[in-house]
């Protein structure tokens, strides 16, 4: 079983790989629209290690360029879709990549067990010493998305958001990192995620929302309501809320110190989510703290999110 065995084989240029490995590609920052194989969730408050996903590859490399072949998931083969949903779905994935000077060029494809194909492309280029531009783009013949039925704006007896397979759309990012002295970064990006709930699918969330609350205000319908209002949190899961989102990080590290600020913004309605946070590393030791705020418009959905306001204190040992 491929969960269970993590073995490599060095072949000259190329390696074999058959167990759990963290294989993160694509070269954005707060989102990735060719994390073909990992699906990492981004701008977590506190940054974790990732789990690595079962799979199988074969890796072949030269001084300039890497072509990777992965078969990721085997183990489900017999699953039905509902339980290979997103990172779990068994699927064929391809990256090739190339240096140019200070160009680097990746293309990706992936085939999954019931998303089917998609295939992006991403670049890289240090234009300067302290200037670095990014961009990725994917395109997809059907994803994973949260979907309700036709009868959602009445009481329903169970949670009427389901993740169903749905069809095709795109992806895609733009953005760049400047880096200055003393140990100063800033960083800018903008992106789209066409697998997120369209503009019409919040609008119908919050008309829901609006009918839910007169209902609970009626006794004999509270329970139901109350329970009813706590299903549409359900699509907050999502790696984009919105479709159409900007980020901007700011960081300054002195030493062994790591301070930053960012702040995704959604300009459909205005919301935000700023953060802030506070990091020192040792030889062993590693300390975290942060804050972040929700907010924006009533009528946001970051301004509607369960959690207005976060802090996180951690400490981490390595032995």
């Amino acid at each position: 079983r491929v969960n269970e065995l993590d073995a490599a084989l060095d072949l000259g240029p190329w390696q074999l790989w058959a167990g759990k490995k963290v294989l993160g590609w694509d070269v954005g920052y707060g989102f990735r629209p060719n994390d073909l194989v990992q699906q990492e969730t981004r701008r977590t408050q506190f940054g974790q290690t990732p789990e690595g996903r079962p799979l199988l590859m074969v890796e072949g490399f030269s001084a300039e360029s890497t072509l990777a072949l992965v078969w990721a998931n085997p183990q489900r083969w017999n699953q039905r879709a509902d339980d290979q949903r997103g990172a779990r779905e068994l699927a064929l994935a391809a990256r090739a990549y190339t240096r140019l000077g200070g160009l680097d060029l990746h293309g990706f494809a992936r085939h999954g067990r019931h998303t089917g194909a998609s295939t992006g492309l991403a670049l890289s280029w240090v234009a300067g010493d302290a200037l670095e531009l990014h961009a990725s783009a994917r395109v997809f013949e059907r994803h994973d998305g949260w979907t309700t039925g036709p009868t959602d704006r009445s009481l329903q007896a169970t949670n009427p958001w389901q993740q169903q397979t749905l069809g095709g759309g795109s992806q895609w990012l733009l953005g760049g990192q400047w880096t200055g002295g003393p140990r100063l970064s800033l960083l800018f990006e903008a992106w789209h995620d066409g697998t997120a709930l369209s503009d019409a699918q919040w609008r119908d969330w919050g008309t829901r929302n609006r009918a839910l609350a007169t209902l609970a205000q009626q006794a004999a319908w509270r329970g139901a309501a109350a329970g009813n209002l706590a299903w549409q949190a359900t699509p907050f899961g999502s790696a984009s809320l919105r479709r159409d989102n900007v980020y901007a990080r700011m960081a300054w590290q002195p030493e062994d110190w790591t301070l930053s600020v960012d702040a995704l913004l959604t300009p459909a309605d205005r919301g935000h989510i700023v953060s802030a946070a506070l990091q020192w590393t040792g030889d062993r030791w590693r300390i975290d703290a942060g804050l972040r705020w929700y907010g924006g418009p009533a009528a946001s959905i970051l301004a509607q999110l369960p959690t207005r306001r976060s802090a996180l204190l951690a400490a981490t040992l390595t032995f």
